[in-house]
């Protein structure tokens, strides 16, 4: 699946990338969620019976969009593909290998490369933090699973979510939360983990995870806006996790120090932008206690982005 709202040219190059898998076993659904021009003409010039392309009547936004294309899939295995992703020619094979050598887990993560809004390979400090934070380095794949992995995930999530191939039923049963639009990733895995499922981690290296400035969670981390919809998350998925019998898990996520750390990193960037009222709100994050009213009523504080880009 691979949903779309954004640059063209990024997005055929992903649908291209899809069509140079080297194992043939797959097929690509793509629901476009905007109104670029010429781009129900390219897919129709395509004439490829193994891509199909929906262009949706009206905007449904991110998670909408996101929950649209969980509802059409038809395959026993589902990816929810970045539409400014790149697919190594291995992808396939590699997930495909990995699902026969470790059946019934209900989410499988590829080794990946990060690249650049030019396609190169870049460093980011996010990403070395990903890789300081998640589990040690590994040259065969594992099965993680539990409060460990939640408490790993919630310390910082490292996954690579566009990468990820997931077991449809599991994908279905849960979906993505309407009442969120940044982090809905971490709250289906969250979910997920919460009811006994598991996750196969593969090292080979198979998927381009494009990072660039101008993408949806880099826009609203520097708004503000996405520091309120996590701190609301996590308090909320805190109960949930307390519930479970996940303390040390729950005193994690209401403890949430990377995403403070991330909110204080970029207090220098409004600063010099001379937003001050987002200096504030990313401030604010970073030493905020948990309010006394439900965790919902938070989110007021932020508005929701109007509409979506890619991730």
């Amino acid at each position: 699946m691979l949903p779309y709202y954004g640059d063209p040219e990024l997005m055929r190059a992903a649908v291209r990338s899809v069509q140079a898998q080297t194992d043939p076993q797959w097929r690509l659904t793509v629901v476009d969620d905007g109104r670029e021009p010429g781009v129900p003409e390219w897919f129709a010039a395509l004439d490829d019976p193994r891509v199909r392309y929906f262009r949706n009547p009206e905007n449904l936004g991110i998670t909408g969009n996101f929950r649209r294309c969980v509802d059409m899939v038809e395959h026993d295995l589902a990816v929810m593909m970045g539409c400014d992703d790149i697919m190594w020619p291995n992808y396939v094979a590699t997930m495909r290998a990995a699902v026969a050598a470790m059946p019934g887990a209900a989410m499988y993560q590829p080794g990946v490369r990060v690249i650049d809004g030019d396609g190169a390979p870049v460093r980011t400090l996010v990403d070395a933090a990903k890789k300081w934070i998640g589990p040690p380095a590994r040259t065969e794949r594992a099965r993680l699973s539990g409060e460990e992995l939640a408490v790993s995930l919630l310390r910082g999530n490292w996954l690579y979510f566009p990468a990820m191939c997931w077991r449809s039923a599991d994908l279905k049963a849960v979906s993505f939360r309407e009442d969120l639009t940044v982090v809905q990733d971490l709250a289906l895995v969250m979910e997920l983990l919460l009811r006994g499922e598991t996750l196969v981690t593969d090292p080979e290296i198979c998927f381009d995870y494009r990072r660039h400035a101008m993408s949806e969670s880099s826009v609203q981390a520097f708004s503000g806006s996405r520091f309120a919809e996590i701190r609301r998350y996590l308090y909320g998925v805190a109960d949930d996790l307390d519930a479970a019998g996940w303390h040390r898990a729950a005193t994690v996520a209401r403890r949430h120090v990377s995403t403070r750390v991330h909110a204080l990193t970029m207090v220098p960037r409004a600063l010099r932008h001379r937003e001050l009222g987002v200096a504030r709100n990313l401030t604010s994050h970073a030493f905020a206690s948990r309010p006394a009213g439900r965790p919902a009523e938070e989110a007021a504080a932020e508005p929701a982005p109007s509409s979506p880009t890619s991730s």
